[in-house]
């Protein structure tokens, strides 16, 4: 049995974690990738996040490789061997030893999903695109990054602004291939009928 894809995409708290987790509560054996995960570490990534603006949301600031290599490792063979954390305030990435099995779904989320499925030229997955109201994710990243990310109130809107407009404007010219199952999710979404289009 081939691996199921689900990449789901969606501008900066749109609510792309949430809806993984309620997949993979619906349906055990599932893992979930998420680029938040792989950003670049090191002496680099502290310089450019202070001169670039909007260094997070932009592609430089993914760690391509090392997130191709876990993906292509678990798509092979159905496994994963440890999880990894970014840290925000040290810019480091935590490798945790834990052992997944059995692995039937993938899902891959985060602001990088769109472009990295966009590697994929053969793959059949599905795709979900969650389209949520501006000031609704703005005030979820409020919170979230400051308890998560130490990042004042201003600073938090300032960035959260900058990220709103990249995640459209670099997504435009990005078309998905054919064998895509592409779904948008709204607030308003029957999600069950969704779930059974994605795990008959």
């Amino acid at each position: 049995v081939k691996m199921k894809l689900i990449f789901i995409s969606g501008p900066s708290g749109s609510g792309k974690t949430t809806l993984s987790n309620k997949l993979i509560k619906k349906n055990k054996n599932g893992f979930i990738l998420s680029t938040d995960n792989y950003y670049k570490t090191g002496v680099i990534s502290k310089i450019l996040s202070k001169f670039v603006e909007g260094f997070f949301d932009r592609s430089i600031s993914f760690n391509y490789k090392l997130f191709k290599k876990d993906f292509d490792f678990i798509y092979k063979n159905g496994i994963s061997i440890n999880d990894r954390y970014y840290n925000f305030k040290k810019k480091t990435i935590q490798n945790i030893s834990n052992e997944t099995n059995n692995i039937s779904f993938l899902i891959v989320e985060g602001i990088f999903a769109k472009e990295f499925a966009n590697t994929l030229n053969n793959q059949n997955y599905y795709f979900l695109e969650i389209k949520t109201k501006k000031n609704e994710c703005m005030s979820r990243v409020l919170q979230r990054d400051f308890k998560e990310r130490g990042k004042k109130k201003k600073q938090a809107k300032n960035d959260f602004l900058k990220s709103w407009d990249i995640y459209y404007e670099k997504y435009k010219p990005i078309t998905l291939n054919k064998n895509t199952n592409k779904f948008i999710i709204r607030k308003k979404t029957d999600m069950d009928l969704i779930m059974k289009k994605l795990f008959n």
